[in-house]
């Protein structure tokens, strides 16, 4: 029987062990292939080398196919969806495809009672069943233009604020002066931290509706058991539609709108993949940081990391412990759950693939390399950007350190700590703005706070605050005291300041907040929790968080000149710039991993691996009746591979958060795949891509496919698409 709250404790030991095993052998069996994979590719530079690594790997497409502006491509069918998710354009009526996650929020809206979408799943029946959402978006990019000459006109030997003023007044003037369509966006990004800037044309459309999502048994099958796992059996995604005026132009929501005809929309391939499959990934991939130094993957390995994933561990049990006892806590901190155990999972495997990798021997590798270059050429400007670095990341790491733990504490683990925070955020409005502006933002804070108390259990909390208080005062605090002494110290505080305050219930805070501006807030000041908070949090805002500011601009300073010197020094580099939320894209193949000594991953799941996980009634791996009569007849239609089903499958495509929801397009440009997930031991791609060990999870299409038609029955939106073989 799986017990699903033991999970990431006992996932925490086998990573521990793990770590003490030997190193991965990062020697590639097809070295040229490996040296090919990773980056995430601006879509209109692809010509030459890009062109050559695609067909190399594998794939027919060329840079036209992908980027054009002259004529329908690939890129016309790629969607920024809501603003943090990726979508696809996969009919000639704007039907789109993303991941059930990415539009969790919005079938979670319309779901209720009777119509409990979230379980049952939804179908539309045709496109006046199509359900409106207000305040979602969709985004086409029309074009992508690098622009660095023109926004570094006039700014030779410029620094800091001149350099940004003028900087800024280029930018304006090219803005000013670019001709578009009254319906288009225009924006210009910064890229390769700051030396080179694209103008991005794009049309944003506001009428996007919900037309099809599988219950949650099959778009979140595993939830946060599997989250960051291999192997996976979910089906995570889910279907809407961009509408358009008659025009075929963006607006906002209308009855009259119309759905939107693409350019382009993508076939599907239903034949299927196989081990060394070409495959490629377009998205709007979030954040990434490849390019730090040696000393700041050491500090995010050995200092940054381990510290917050000791405060979430110790959170995540607390939290287990009582949702184990109650049932109504249980669904109360689900979602907290979830969100804790995230990103606390994904640390633990970002820093056991930087270990496994030798990510800071290889980085120093590269930077002894460049000193000798710069030396050996006399390169007088570059000379000390890595003894910058090392100092500047010396004062960096104890600020960002305590940074860590405040935020960690106070903001994300504490939901008491977090109230207060919020309090004296509404304090500082009365001080700075007036009674006015205060009164205004009291109305909406009280609002905000009825889902917040609706979800937190105070003795919980009291548990919370006094294990990560302990923590907090273990590193920081001055006074020398056993450490039994000092624990009996916090639960005794967490006890008389919990005991005490009268702002941890609802009724509680709207009482005291509940009069004129002034007298309220003295009030609230005398209370026990709240003034204990106030110290922290007025030290982090005036001092702590102020500093770490100002030593994290000082180091981005020289990671812009380090990254203009990467591409100087050595011009054959493959290189790419950081993600920054503008499309891109990153190709691979199909391919298994080894994550540890003894341990080999296949590449496919099946069906097969559901039933193996199945546990009835339970959140995670509950599996429907309708999908288990399905499997017992081998009721598969078209979509079988030698008589199974096929559900998931990995590769080497380097993706990141806004990855979701991105298609996965093979060797022609059909869609095989739909990315929603990353291998735990590759979340360390951010950072460091390692083609042996980075793999991408994706849904196989064929099982969305099965799903749409077989499972629910929505045969009308299979007909609007363009099936291939």
């Amino acid at each position: 029987m799986k017990i699903k709250f033991l999970i990431p404790l006992f996932t925490l030991i086998i990573v521990l062990t793990s770590c003490k095993t030997q190193q991965i052998n990062t020697t590639e069996s097809t070295p040229n292939l490996a040296k090919i994979q990773g980056g995430m590719w601006i879509p209109s530079e692809l010509k030459g080398k890009n062109e050559a690594e695609i067909k190399t790997l594998g794939g027919n497409l060329t840079a036209d196919d992908i980027y054009s502006i002259d004529k329908p491509s690939i890129k016309d069918a790629i969607v920024h969806f809501d603003g943090g998710c990726t979508a696809e354009i996969i009919s000639n009526q704007g039907l789109i495809l993303t991941n059930h996650h990415c539009g969790y929020d919005a079938i979670q809206s319309h779901s209720s009672v009777e119509h409990d979408y979230l379980t049952d799943g939804f179908w539309s029946e045709n496109l006046n069943n199509e359900l409106p959402n207000p305040g979602m978006f969709a985004t086409i990019i029309v074009s992508m233009t690098n622009v660095t000459n023109q926004i570094f006109a006039n700014t030779q030997g410029l620094k800091d604020s001149e350099l940004d003023k003028i900087l800024k007044k280029n930018m304006n003037q090219l803005k000013s002066n670019t001709i578009i369509e009254s319906w288009q966006k225009i924006e210009i990004k910064a890229f390769s931290n700051g030396n080179e800037y694209y103008l991005i044309v794009s049309e944003v459309f506001k009428d996007v509706r919900l037309v099809g999502a599988p219950p949650s048994s099959i778009g979140k099958f595993g939830a946060d058991t599997d989250n960051w796992m291999w192997p996976r059996h979910s089906g995570d995604f889910s279907l809407f539609r961009i509408y358009a005026d008659a025009n075929n132009h963006p607006a906002d929501y209308s009855e009259t709108n119309v759905p939107y005809v693409p350019k382009y929309f993508i076939p599907i391939k239903t034949s299927g993949v196989e081990t060394g499959d070409f495959t490629m990934v377009l998205g709007f991939p979030g954040r990434t940081d490849e390019y730090l130094p040696s000393v700041a993957i050491d500090q995010i390995v050995n200092k940054l990391n381990p510290d917050k994933i000791a405060i979430r561990e110790a959170s995540l049990a607390i939290m287990d412990k009582y949702m184990r006892q109650d049932s109504q806590i249980k669904i109360q901190y689900a979602s907290k759950y979830a969100g804790i155990a995230n990103y606390w999972k994904k640390w633990i495997g970002e820093t056991q693939g930087l270990t496994k990798t030798n990510a800071v021997a290889k980085k120093k590798l590269l930077e002894n390399d460049f000193q000798n270059i710069v030396n050996q050429k006399g390169m007088t400007t570059y000379q000390n950007l890595l003894s910058d670095f090392e100092t500047l990341y010396d004062e960096y790491g104890e600020k960002a350190q305590e940074r860590d733990y405040f935020v960690e504490i106070f903001l994300r683990n504490v939901d008491g700590l977090f109230l207060t925070y919020r309090l004296y955020q509404l304090e500082q409005v009365n001080e700075k703005q007036g009674v006015e502006a205060y009164l205004n933002e009291k109305d909406k804070l009280m609002e905000s706070l009825k889902t917040f108390y609706k979800d937190f259990n105070v003795k919980l909390d009291q548990d919370l605050f006094a294990k990560l208080m302990y923590l907090y005062d273990s590193k920081y605090a001055k006074t020398k005291i056993s450490e039994e002494g000092r624990r009996m110290q916090w639960i005794n505080k967490a006890n008389e300041l919990y005991s005490k305050s009268n702002i941890l219930t609802y009724e509680g805070l709207n009482s005291i907040l509940n009069g004129n501006s002034k007298s309220p807030l003295s009030i609230l000041t005398e209370d026990p929790l709240y003034a204990f908070s106030k110290s922290y949090i007025s030290r982090f805002t005036s001092e702590l968080n102020p500093k770490f500011l100002e030593s994290k601009s000082k180091i981005d300073i020289v990671q812009k000149e380090y990254t203009k010197a990467l591409m100087e020094v050595f011009p054959d580099m493959r290189y790419f710039p950081d993600a920054n939320s503008t499309l891109r894209i990153t190709y691979g193949q199909v391919k298994g991993y080894e994550p540890r000594d003894g341990v080999r991953y296949e590449p496919k799941t099946y069906l097969e691996g559901i039933m193996e996980k199945y546990i009835p009634n339970d959140y995670e791996f509950d599996v429907s009746k309708r999908l288990i009569d399905l499997h017992k007849s081998k009721d598969y239609g078209t979509y079988s591979e030698n008589g199974q089903l096929p559900i998931n499958f990995i590769g080497t495509n380097h993706t990141t958060g806004g990855n979701s929801g991105s298609p996965v397009l093979d060797a022609d440009g059909n869609l095989i795949g739909l990315n929603f997930d990353r291998v735990w031991e590759g979340t360390m791609s951010d950072y460091f891509y390692d083609a042996q060990i980075c793999r991408n999870v994706m849904v196989d299409v064929r099982y969305i496919l099965f799903v749409i038609d077989r499972y629910a029955g929505a045969k009308r939106l299979i007909q609007e698409m363009k099936l291939v073989q």
